[in-house]
């Protein structure tokens, strides 16, 4: 299976559409009149549509088990023609628009299968998509490109006795999500670190480093006096998400805000926690700069 193991849970939403086309108005009649002899069309298939949608792991090798929160299962009659629609929905890390289509399949096989003794031209058509929510799907990128600066803060990356990684992990996944970055390497120190909070030019600024316990450890003591605003929000999804991976994010001093009208952010320096930091928070929290842009026109 495809690791999921560093996504959010989030509400995922799909709806799938199946269409059965029969041949004749009477199976049409037959069918709203209940005199189908296996059955009530609608009922049957209805049950058999809740069994697909749960059992789409057990028949679809790579698909994960998650838990199924709602299962809406709708039929419209047009001509001769029964469009079915089929929507699911779970709280959880990957989507479940291949429950939907896997449900819609079976409403509309059951519905062959039923009616096939009284309509030999009855067929299946058009099962797909119609539309997914939640995840990724859910994100709308800002329409302007917004620019980044990384800073590492350690005392021995900047002499140069260390490599850096967890910087250019951060730098990684902010390229691929669209924005400008720069790169910068400074010692621990709060006169630096302040300097680079108070003259920031860029839309986001991302410190990685100095965010534990230790006497060195003076990036959040530093920036949390200097922002306007703190995403206390984002700071607990940070701690929460990485708390679920490892028993010691509890440790760690993340800091989010704003200053400004500019976003900055505290990680921790090891590679590990920037990447668990940018997956709990990324790309979701760009939506921050929409609504600042907002603000700002009001």
């Amino acid at each position: 299976m495809v690791d999921i193991t560093h996504k959010n849970n989030t509400l995922r939403v799909a709806t799938a559409q199946a269409i059965v086309k029969t041949s004749s108005e009477n199976t049409i009649a037959m069918i709203k009149n209940n005199e189908i002899p296996k059955g009530n069309v609608f009922e049957m298939a209805k049950a058999a549509g809740l069994l697909g949608v749960k059992k789409t792991p057990d028949l679809l090798p790579d698909c994960h088990p998650l838990p199924i929160e709602y299962t809406g299962i709708d039929y419209e009659i047009d001509g001769l023609n029964i469009i079915i629609s089929m929507t699911v929905k779970t709280i959880y890390k990957t989507g479940v628009e291949v429950e939907a289509m896997h449900g819609a399949s079976i409403v509309a096989l059951t519905m062959y299968d039923m009616l096939k003794p009284v309509d030999k031209g009855v067929e299946i058509s058009t099962i797909k998509l119609l539309q997914k929510t939640g995840g990724k799907s859910s994100f709308k990128a800002p329409k302007e490109q917004l620019s980044a600066e990384v800073v590492v803060c350690s005392d021995t990356i900047s002499k140069g006795e260390k490599e850096d990684k967890a910087g250019k992990i951060i730098i990684s996944k902010l390229e691929a999500l669209g924005l400008s970055t720069d790169y910068v390497i400074i010692p621990d120190e709060a006169k630096d670190i302040a300097e680079l909070v108070n003259t920031q030019t860029a839309d986001l600024l991302i410190f990685t480093g100095g965010t534990g316990a230790g006497p060195r450890d003076v990036t959040p003591d530093t920036i949390r006096p200097l922002l306007d605003t703190t995403l206390q929000g984002v700071e607990e999804q940070i701690r929460s998400y990485g708390q679920q991976r490892t028993p010691f994010a509890m440790l760690s001093r993340s800091v989010a805000g704003i200053k400004n009208g500019k976003v900055i952010l505290a990680f921790p320096g090891s590679s590990n926690a920037a990447k668990e930091c940018m997956d709990a928070v990324f790309p979701h929290l760009l939506h921050v700069f929409e609504v600042l842009k907002g603000s700002r026109h009001d």
